[in-house]
C-alpha cells in the first residue's frame, strides 16, 4: 500500500501538480485499522525528489472553516452561550438593524447567509491600525450588499465565515485563536499540530512551513505567512482562513470526528449529539450538499471521487488541501499539498483529488 501510494504522489510531483505533498489515510474494516502517513517532496532549486518530514507544516486555508470555527461554536452551544438558531441581532444588538439582522448561525454555516463569496476587503482593512481592523471588518460586513435573501439560495462564502469569527470572539469574550487552541487542540494534546500562526508571532517560527505562492501584492513569497490575503490583514486569525497544520493533526482530528459521529470516543467541550446534528443535515434546495460547516459529495463531479458514501462529509482548501471522512467505509483520507507554490494558477489538483481517492479505496479493497 504505502508503495503504490508514494509512487502516484511522485508521479504527480514529476508533473508539476505540487511540488509537497502529506497524505494521511486511516481505515477501519472490523476490528483491523490500518493507518498510512507519507510525504513526499521536490527541491525546488535540484529539482529532485526528497523524503518530505512528516511534522511539516501546510497553510489550511479553508479547513479553518469546519477545524476551528465549527469546532468552536459547538463548544459554545454545549456552553449554553449560544444556538443555531441565534440570530445576528441576538449578538451584536445595535450593529445589526439592518437586512441582516435576522440572519443566523446556522445559515452562515450552510453558506446560505445571503452574503457574497468574496470582497478584496485587505485593501481598505490595511489603510487602518491593526487594533481597529476587525471593528472595520465588522462594518463592512453590515454594509455589504446581500446577492440573495437569507435561507434562500446556497453560495460558497468566506464572508459569512469572517462574520462567524467575529461572532465566537464576540459570544466568547477572547481571540478565536486563543479559544481554539484552548478549548478545541489541548483537550485532546494536538495544540502543537493545529494552529493559527499570528502575523508577526514568534512562538513557531522555528517550524518546517512549506513555502506557499509568490504574492504579489505582498511582494514576496510566502511561508508561515498565510496565503489569504483578507485573513493576512487581520492579523493572520479569522473564521475562514489562517489556520496551519501538519499531516498528523489534520488526520487525527479527522479519526476523532469520525470517531464522535460513530460514538466510539468524545471530546470534553463537544457534545455528540450536535455534533451528528452539523455532519448530518440536509438541505432541501436542489445543488445544495452542505451540512453545517462540512461539504458532502456532489453528484458525478466530488472532489472525493467516485466510492465514498453519500453520507461522506469533509471540506477543500484553496492551498491544496483537503479532507473526507466516511461513516459507511470508515475510511479518513487527508491530503494537505502547496499546490500554489510558486503560482496560484496551478490547478492541476482538480483532477489529481479525486483520481487519489478511487485509487485509495480501490487499493484498500485489494
Amino acid at each position: 500500500m504505502e508503495k503504490k501510494i508514494s509512487g502516484f504522489i511522485e508521479e504527480n510531483i514529476n508533473n508539476n501538480v505540487f511540488p509537497s505533498i502529506s497524505v494521511g489515510i486511516s481505515s477501519k474494516k472490523g476490528k483491523n485499522k490500518k493507518r498510512y502517513i507519507i510525504s513526499s517532496s521536490k527541491d525546488i532549486n535540484q529539482s529532485n525528489k526528497k523524503e518530505l518530514k512528516k511534522n511539516i507544516i501546510f497553510d489550511l486555508a479553508s479547513l479553518t472553516k469546519p477545524f476551528a470555527t465549527v469546532l468552536s461554536l459547538l463548544s459554545l452551544i454545549k456552553e449554553s452561550k449560544i444556538r443555531t438558531g441565534s440570530q445576528l441581532r441576538d449578538i451584536f444588538k445595535e450593529e445589526f438593524n439592518n437586512d441582516k439582522k435576522n440572519i443566523s448561525i446556522e445559515q452562515l454555516l450552510s453558506h446560505s447567509g445571503g452574503l457574497p463569496g468574496h470582497r478584496d476587503y485587505h485593501k481598505k482593512l490595511v489603510e487602518v491600525d491593526n487594533e481597529h481592523r476587525k471593528k472595520l471588518l465588522l462594518d463592512l460586513l453590515i454594509k455589504e450588499p446581500l446577492v440573495a435573501r437569507p435561507g434562500t439560495q446556497t453560495l460558497y462564502s468566506d464572508l459569512g465565515y469572517m462574520l462567524l469569527g467575529l461572532v465566537i470572539e464576540k459570544v466568547a469574550g477572547r481571540e478565536l485563536d486563543d479559544y481554539f487552541s484552548k478549548m478545541i487542540m489541548a483537550p485532546i494534546g494536538l495544540q502543537e499540530n493545529i494552529f493559527f500562526n499570528p502575523v508577526g508571532s514568534k512562538k513557531h517560527l522555528n517550524r518546517g512551513f512549506a513555502p506557499a505562492e509568490y504574492c504579489p501584492w505582498r511582494g514576496r513569497v510566502l511561508a508561515g505567512e498565510v496565503s489569504d490575503e483578507n485573513c493576512w490583514s487581520l492579523g493572520g486569525v479569522a473564521g475562514h482562513a489562517g489556520l496551519y497544520g501538519d499531516i498528523e493533526g489534520v488526520l487525527s482530528l479527522s479519526e476523532l470526528i469520525l470517531d464522535i459521529w460513530q460514538g466510539k470516543r468524545d471530546h470534553p467541550n463537544i457534545n455528540r449529539r450536535d455534533l451528528v446534528r452539523f455532519l448530518t443535515r440536509k438541505s432541501a434546495r436542489e445543488g445544495d450538499t452542505w451540512a453545517l460547516g462540512f461539504d458532502r459529495p456532489s453528484p458525478g463531479r466530488a472532489s472525493c471521487g467516485k466510492y465514498l458514501s453519500p453520507e461522506s462529509v469533509g471540506h477543500l482548501g484553496f492551498t491544496g488541501t483537503s479532507f473526507w471522512l466516511d461513516p459507511e467505509l470508515e475510511l479518513v483520507i487527508a491530503i494537505l499539498t502547496n499546490r500554489v507554490h510558486p503560482s496560484r494558477d496551478n490547478e492541476r489538483i482538480k483532477k489529481f483529488r479525486p483520481e487519489f481517492h478511487d485509487r485509495v479505496v480501490e487499493w484498500l479493497a485489494q
